[in-house]
């Protein structure tokens, strides 16, 4: 090889960086680069193993959403509501996927690339088949659409296998998630949270109304009364959870009284199916855990 003259080596290579530009590359690995200000089309992505080029606010989705986690090869685009538009169009994505909470940046977003929007959670519509829908669309945009049908068959199952460990008595249930230290989002009808625990077999203790998104805002005073096992989703906001201790209006509550509250680690509330797998496995085991202890 010493020998071999320097001009003979730069056409040796040459030849061969044109031989391998020539190999086709598999389907499974030549998917389209899609770009995604939504955690929700987010998560679905890599749940179905695409890994997204570009998604907003990547250090909250990861105290949000925590898992699926985002690929340490997916870009931080900025803000949800103000992505950094240069930074997504050096990233050259061939799709951008958003949902109708970023419908006012659509026009801007469509002069770098072609702009799908994915509803979810539709007022008035049930929402399991919804998160199916979602699934598949995303699915077929990715070219992952064998990856979709495995992820609903796969979320359906596990909570299939997560209502048959429930424990045989299970009172109705309060879902709830702070926002400062006097109010919560309590969920009920429309939400994620709601549709696991309706294939989970579960009661919601909330009959109230709900938004588009499934929750109420209520005060800590609306829910004293209600008879229920009292479910916190975290995360706290900064400074809450140390407030609680000293307010006698949460203390009060029974579930808190009782210490008998259940605290689940952060899952996006309105999320697709890995969000629902998540829920339901947290929720399951927590259940279990306080069957055991009682």
């Amino acid at each position: 090889m010493h020998n071999v003259p320097a001009w003979r080596l730069r056409g040796v290579l040459a030849a061969l960086l044109v031989s391998l530009a020539l190999v086709p590359i598999p389907r499974a690995l030549a998917q389209p680069a899609i770009a995604t200000l939504d955690w929700t089309l987010a998560e679905t992505l890599v749940a179905l193993g695409a890994t997204p080029a570009g998604v907003a606010q990547v250090d909250a989705y990861h105290a949000w959403v925590r898992a699926p986690r985002l690929p340490a090869a997916t870009v931080d685009l900025g803000l949800r509501s103000q992505p950094n538009l240069e930074l997504l169009a050096s990233l050259a994505p061939e799709r951008i996927l958003i949902s109708p909470m970023f419908a006012n940046l659509a026009p801007r977003l469509s002069r770098i690339a072609p702009v799908a929007t994915l509803p979810l959670y539709t007022p008035g519509r049930e929402t399991w088949p919804q998160l199916r829908e979602l699934t598949r669309e995303v699915g077929r945009l990715a070219e992952r659409e064998a990856a979709a049908e495995r992820l609903i068959a796969e979320t359906e199952a596990r909570l299939e296998a997560l209502r048959r460990r429930l424990p045989e008595r299970v009172p109705p249930l309060l879902v709830v998630q702070f926002m400062d230290e006097r109010h919560v989002r309590v969920f009920g009808k429309g939400g994620l949270y709601q549709a696991a625990m309706a294939r989970l077999g579960l009661d919601n203790a909330w009959r109230g109304e709900t938004n588009a998104w499934g929750f109420s805002l209520v005060g800590l005073e609306q829910l004293a009364g209600l008879e229920a096992q009292l479910v916190v989703v975290e995360p706290y906001p900064v400074g809450v959870e140390a407030a609680l201790s000293d307010s006698g209006l949460w203390q009060q509550q029974p579930s808190v009284r009782d210490e008998a509250l259940i605290t689940l680690p952060p899952v996006w509330s309105f999320g697709a199916l890995p969000s629902a797998q998540r829920f339901a496995d947290h929720l399951v085991t927590a259940l279990e855990d306080a069957a055991h202890d009682d």
